[in-house]
């Protein structure tokens, strides 16, 4: 649970007739393993897997899983975790469709990993909401479910109560950002820097949908990335950045939307939130500090982009993440 709760977050994660085991694999890494290096009192989560029966084939007969609790494990979680499988036309079984609906109807959090959004939308969870799926499967995913607001070009959408990630590497991507939201961002970066994961990866899956590989010299970003994340506080702008990288503006909005999947302006803007969410965290409580040092200008600039990026006001976001967080890690 988010800091100050007494108790961890539960976490339960259904692990159904052919599911993936790497999203298990992710769920478990990310939610259940023990964190000594953050120097915390107590575990921030904890995971039971749950299945319809005592014995689950995983996907392609790989292995089966037995002793698995039953899906009334449920019950009692804060956030239930739903992977994918391959066969995404064939209906779920109807307790695991009861064990979603349930879960989320007694107001708990509900994700999907990869395809599991077939199963959130099987549910009628999905109906009139925003959700994602991997891109190989977005076609069948509009003809069984055309009342769902798929957006197949990003890593995962977040609906508040209903969270869904696009492909298995995304659930990666998904979980962080789950962390993130109940721990805030030193915690997530804290758990990626163990993961050797990027804490945030920017753009949307579009950048991993197959298509011919065009003979170019490499035009990477990384180096101006890097570059411009260590100058955040300085007066960057895209014509700085474009400058630095030695093309047009123009070519450096193309390679932003090609590898990235958004603006070059996007992604500066959302690295000084993330900067000065970290700041935040780590006890400064000066807008106008946290402001100059990450680069947004002014305390009037910082609200609105720290409450356009995370719903929260500076002040909010102190009470929720600040300190105490900051003073448990271990630098």
């Amino acid at each position: 649970m988010p800091q100050g709760s007494s108790q961890p977050h539960r976490v339960a994660v259904i692990v159904d007739e052919g599911t993936n085991p790497f999203e298990v694999g992710v769920a478990t890494e990310l939610f259940g393993l023990p964190r000594p290096e953050l120097g915390l009192p107590g575990p921030l989560y904890e995971v039971t897997l749950c299945a319809p029966s005592s014995e689950v084939r995983m996907n392609h007969g790989f292995f089966r899983m037995t002793s698995v609790p039953g899906l009334d494990a449920v019950d009692g979680a804060d956030t239930l975790v739903v992977p994918g499988r391959p066969d995404n036309v064939v209906p779920r079984a109807q307790p695991v469709l009861d064990a979603i609906r349930r879960t989320h109807a007694r107001g708990a959090r509900v994700v999907s990993f990869c395809t599991g959004s077939f199963a959130l939308a099987e549910a009628g969870l999905l109906d009139g909401r925003r959700a994602t799926t991997h891109w190989m499967w977005a076609d069948a995913f509009r003809d069984l479910h055309p009342q769902v607001l798929l957006e197949p070009d990003v890593l995962y959408v977040d609906e508040g109560d209903i969270l869904t990630a696009a492909g298995s590497a995304a659930a990666l991507d998904l979980g962080l950002h789950l962390i993130r939201r109940d721990h805030g961002a030193e915690i997530a970066n804290a758990v990626s820097r163990r993961l050797v994961f990027a804490a945030h990866r920017d753009g949307g899956q579009r950048q991993f949908v197959e298509r011919p590989v065009p003979d170019v010299p490499d035009e990477s970003l990384g180096p101006l990335l890097a570059w411009a994340q260590e100058r955040l506080a300085e007066p960057l702008t895209v014509a700085t950045l474009a400058a630095r990288a030695a093309v047009s503006p123009a070519t450096l909005h193309r390679r932003f939307r090609a590898q990235l999947g958004t603006t070059p302006l996007a992604w500066l803007t959302g690295e000084r939130v993330a900067l000065a969410c970290r700041l935040f965290e780590r006890g400064e409580e000066r807008l106008d500090v946290v402001a100059a040092r990450s680069g947004l200008g002014t305390a009037a600039n910082l609200r609105a982009r720290l409450r356009r990026e995370t719903g929260l006001s500076p002040s909010a976001y102190r009470r929720r993440f600040g300190t105490a967080a900051g003073e448990a890690l271990v630098t």
